[in-house]
């Protein structure tokens, strides 16, 4: 996929093109059908596939106080968009300029001059130009003048649930740890993406080695707790079943800020240091507590670790 973070990059020969343009925080559920849509249209039409979307969520400029957490960083957000088979995404710069940009000037510039748009697909709720004036009625409005039809995508709902998806939803649920719920929003695993450092080596001294992540991931980390998940090492295109912490380890209360652990089942002897490892959530197996002692902590991560691979293999030895 390639990826323009400017319309100038656009070369001026580009397109006919059909456009989605969203926030696309996550790339959930609901993001995937209007990508399945718009490559639907651009084969039938013969035009480019291309996504639009923005470098930060607008209110991280225009209301950072009620600003929310980005479900996936921006560098995340263009790979998972890369999978979807898209042609092209113009990743647009949300500053003071782009900001105060009319509805109509933000037609002409970026739809338009830049993309040779022939569709134009939009969530109902889609605003765009300075202070949200543009709707999908003025776009509708202004297509024919431009040469371009509006596809407005209705909301997509996850079977046996009456709330649409949204990166809202989403936030709401890996706060309250449900990552099953959360993986059917996305549409996909949950999971975050990281360099495996070294930490205290607590887990080792205990008999448990983690794979601790660095700080900086990729992606919104669920609620404190211990989880079944995987382990994919992308060094070497490995995965590997794992009881995973996240936390501060109230334990000992020695931990500043929260980490991802992960503990590859029966594979004590693996070193994963300075590796790039994507950690996969599968099921919550408990909340975060503060144990009264060592015993009763590595009795609580045996039977963690017996309960993760009961999940994940269906193994059941103790």
């Amino acid at each position: 996929m390639i990826v323009f973070r400017d319309p100038s990059e656009v070369p001026t020969d580009f397109g006919p093109s059909v456009v989605a343009i969203g926030k696309f925080d996550g790339v959930h559920a609901g993001h995937r059908a209007v990508i399945e849509r718009l490559k639907a249209d651009a084969a039938a039409s013969g035009a480019r596939a291309v996504a639009v979307t923005f470098d930060r969520n607008p209110l991280a400029l225009l209301r950072p106080e009620i600003c929310p957490e980005n479900v996936v960083s921006v560098e995340r957000k263009l790979e998972l968009l890369g999978e979807l088979g898209l042609e092209a995404t113009l990743l647009l710069t949300f500053d003071r300029e782009l900001a105060s940009r009319t509805p109509v000037e933000f037609v002409e510039m970026i739809l338009v001059d830049a993309l040779h748009v022939s569709t134009v697909l939009v969530g109902r709720d889609f605003r765009f130009g300075h202070k949200g004036a543009g709707t999908p009625d003025l776009l509708r409005e202004l297509g024919p003048q431009y040469g371009f039809t509006v596809d407005v995508v209705e909301d997509v709902y996850v079977e046996g649930s009456e709330r649409r998806v949204s990166s809202s939803w989403i936030r709401e649920l890996l706060a309250e740890g449900d990552v099953n719920k959360a993986e059917a929003v996305l549409g996909r695993s949950v999971d975050v993406r990281g360099e495996v450092v070294h930490g205290l080596k607590r887990g080792r001294e205990l008999g448990f080695p983690t794979a601790n992540l660095s700080a900086s991931v990729d992606s919104l980390v669920p609620a404190d707790g211990v989880y079944a998940g995987w382990l994919v090492d992308r060094d070497t295109d490995i995965r590997y079943p794992a009881a995973v912490s996240v936390g501060t380890n109230p334990t000992f209360d020695d931990v500043l800020v929260r980490q991802v652990e992960a503990h590859v089942l029966d594979e004590d002897s693996l070193d994963l240091y300075g590796h790039d490892v994507t950690v996969e959530f599968t099921e919550r197996l408990r909340g975060m507590v503060a144990f009264e002692g060592i015993d009763a902590l590595m009795a609580q991560m045996a039977a963690d670790v017996v309960a993760a691979r009961a999940l994940l293999t269906g193994d059941v030895r103790a």
